[in-house]
């Protein structure tokens, strides 16, 4: 299965656009931004958008209208952009999904269109990529050509906030973004947004640098679960929360092998904080040999207030376990389960 990621698409776009996508995954704000980047490159003239751009919603949506907005010819244009979002293929039928694709298999016919179909975060399982995709991104691959928009890591989000700051005119350091997606949490929508007020509270107070000072009196912080969240629950004890917090990463199909590295991870920067900080050393050294900014090192000392090194190590050697169970017979979420029930 060929799966397009969000970059690829947009440059396919600028040079020989396909007849069709489906659009998923997890971040609906890089999703919107192809949209505009579709209409820009197919219908760029405003006029000529009656004929050239034909949106449908879920409100709307029946496979003869789908089929209908397929059939007419650009008008002086190459291609017409047909979009058509708001489907919950989660609460699809069988013969739904089937009635699409019956559409779907005249594209061929049609070769004149790019037709988009988007699929919201919560609206849609693909399944645990590469591995195990679901029966019905399997089904739709078949005809669409599938784009995945995945969750942006805190290192991508570092560099596209100091951007959207520079695009406000606004001086914001490369160590404040990172705590702000820290912070604010890892929704470009809610990032989009929070940057914008904090930069027109910073230039209607006459200043051009964000601080972050000045983003914890403006920003509102956010509650998401993390790999942090996760293997601070499962070293508390706290069998319920951290039960909560894998239902959340099974919901979202998280695979379960990227889930246990990104806990490993975190008990060894928690291994590290903890013999640092026993040795004296400041947070701000600590912070510079572990790449970890001081925010994350303060939390992981609240952490390990709680536990010691024996109940670290033990940690490791169950992880371990957990690993070699994932590799050589895959049981899904069951051994991260068994992890959380074993110490």
């Amino acid at each position: 299965m060929e799966i397009l990621k969000d970059a690829e698409f947009r440059k396919e776009l600028k040079s020989t656009p396909r007849t069709g996508y489906f659009f998923f995954g997890e971040e609906d704000y890089l999703k919107a931004f192809a949209l505009r980047q579709a209409r820009e490159q197919l219908s760029p003239d405003p006029t000529l958008s009656f004929f050239n751009e034909i949106r449908i919603d879920a409100l709307e949506y029946t496979p003869q209208k789908l089929l209908d907005a397929l059939m007419p010819m650009p008008m002086m244009a190459e291609k017409k952009l047909v979009t058509l979002s708001g489907l919950n293929f989660l609460s699809m039928r069988a013969n739904e999904l089937e009635e699409l694709c019956t559409v779907l298999e005249e594209l061929p016919n049609y070769d004149y269109n790019t037709l988009i179909v988007y699929a919201s975060a919560d609206c849609f399982d693909p399944g645990i990529l590469p591995k195990r995709p679901s029966g019905m991104l399997t089904r739709l691959s078949a005809l669409l050509t599938p784009v995945h928009f995945e969750r942006c890591t805190t290192a991508k989000l570092t560099a596209w906030i100091q951007k959207h700051f520079l695009h406000n005119e606004i001086q914001a350091s490369p160590a404040l973004c990172a705590h702000m997606a820290e912070y604010c949490g890892h929704s470009m929508f809610v990032l989009a947004n929070e940057i914008d007020k904090l930069s027109f509270y910073l230039r209607y107070h006459g200043q051009t640098e964000a601080s972050e000072e000045t983003m914890r009196l403006v920003c509102t912080p956010a509650i998401e679960y993390d790999a942090f969240a996760f293997t601070n629950a499962i070293m508390a004890g706290h069998q319920e929360t951290a039960l909560a917090i894998l239902s959340d990463y099974r919901f979202r199909r998280v695979d379960p092998l990227m889930i246990l590295g990104d806990v490993i991870k975190v008990i060894y920067d928690m291994i590290g904080v903890y013999a640092m900080t026993r040795e004296g050393v400041p947070n701000t050294e600590i912070s510079g040999a572990l790449k970890l900014h001081e925010f994350r090192v303060g939390l992981y000392q609240k952490s390990l207030r709680q536990t010691n090194e024996k109940r670290l190590k033990n940690a490791l050697r169950a992880c371990e376990v957990a690993d070699g169970a994932l590799k050589l017979s895959p049981k899904g979420y069951a051994p991260l389960e068994q992890l959380i029930c074993s110490l």
